[in-house]
């Protein structure tokens, strides 16, 4: 007998009948089908947020204006976003301010997940008690989890302070809603990977974001035959692979090093570009891959298509930016730019989307560290 999951429409109306109408935070795959039903029936009320921290941010302005109660969503992995100003301006101690928190408990003991998750999980309840945040595991039953959403707001009034609803694996029930912008653009992110590979000299270090984009590459490499050492894959620390790639510049002036980042990675950390852009690295490469969305949680769009990611990079001093969404144009991007000292910016326009049947690296996270530093000590 399949279990029984908790529809969003009726987490939201527990919500709404308890006076929670504001909302807003970074989309997590467990609570993806809320962060989406929002999106197609409450947008009005509804901010998807570049950070965790900005989230809160958010939700403290709302209360100051209104006096009401906020909900902040996130993985789990958010709180480290979020611990600043749930410390230095949430807390009772300081502003005091009542919230709820929607938390997808990734990595959650007991259960099977990716190995960037297991420690997040195992210590999320601990941090929350660190915190002083109450907090229970969401129930799958609609009418227990309405008692817990009116539990959940009454403590957050009575003690102005947060209280937080875990979100377990499978716990809501799908939604299905296309909340991605309109892209007619040719390239799948797996084809400007392969396209960005094939142009890269054996010396060159790659760099990979969070999410698909490091498994996509990792499948290239197999499919070619090819080693993974040349490759550092970030598979956990959204927004972080700039700044990894950075340091890993600066310490091999004589190597170049091509950062494959994410519009919403980009947009999560995104005073990372600053500090790229005026350190005036010549060996620096910064490739984003713009879809417009968090393509593996769901869905949900981002603000990459709402601005200029290569202006924003050129103000913050890359010496050179160039934005291609097509096969020829990114190869003659890719070719052109080999040429030119960076730091250098190239935005990569392309469709939503990835294989279903896409695979997850065999390496692990150390083992692959492991093996890129060998590879760097070799030349």
């Amino acid at each position: 007998m399949e279990e029984q999951k908790l529809s969003s429409e009726k987490l939201y109306n527990s919500f709404a009948e308890n006076g929670v109408s504001y909302f807003c935070g970074v989309p997590d795959s467990l609570v993806s089908p809320f962060s989406l039903f929002l999106e197609a029936n409450a947008k009005e009320h509804h901010t998807i947020t570049a950070n965790e921290g900005n989230a809160i941010g958010l939700a403290i302005g709302y209360h100051a204006a209104t006096a009401k109660i906020p909900l902040v969503y996130m993985q789990n992995s958010g709180l480290g976003n979020a611990v600043d100003p749930l410390v230095s301006l949430v807390d009772s101690s300081v502003l005091s301010i009542p919230m709820l928190l929607l938390i997808g408990w990734r990595g959650q003991p007991g259960t099977k997940d990716e190995p960037q998750h297991a420690k997040q999980g195992a210590i999320t309840g601990d941090l929350l008690k660190i915190l002083n945040i109450p907090y229970v595991v969401l129930s799958r039953r609609p009418n227990e989890a309405a008692r817990q959403v009116e539990k959940s707001v009454s403590h957050s009034i009575k003690s102005k302070s947060p209280y937080a609803l875990l979100v377990e694996k499978d716990t809501l029930e799908g939604y299905k809603y296309d909340a991605r912008p309109l892209s007619n653009y040719p390239l799948s992110r797996e084809e400007a990977i392969k396209c960005v590979v094939d142009n890269l000299d054996d010396s060159d270090i790659i760099i990979a974001s969070i999410g698909k984009a490091s498994r996509e590459l990792y499948e290239y490499r197999d499919e070619k035959q090819q080693s993974h050492r040349r490759d550092l894959l970030i598979v956990g620390g959204m927004g972080h692979a700039s700044s990894i790639a950075m340091a890993i510049a600066q310490q091999k002036p004589n190597r170049k090093v091509y950062c494959l980042d994410g519009d919403g990675s980009v947009l999560m950390h995104m005073g990372s570009l600053a500090t790229i852009g005026t350190k005036g690295l010549k060996n620096f490469y910064h490739i984003v891959f713009n879809n417009g969305l968090h393509d593996s949680v769901g869905g949900q769009p981002s603000a990459g298509f709402d601005i200029d990611l290569p202006a924003v990079a050129k103000a913050c001093g890359y010496l050179r930016v160039v934005s291609a969404h097509e096969p020829n144009a990114t190869t003659k991007a890719l070719v052109a730019t080999k040429k030119i000292n960076g730091p250098v910016m190239i935005e990569v326009r392309i469709r939503s989307g990835a294989r279903l049947d896409l695979a997850r690296p065999s390496i692990s996270p150390s083992g692959n560290k492991e093996s890129f530093m060998a590879f760097l000590d070799e030349q």
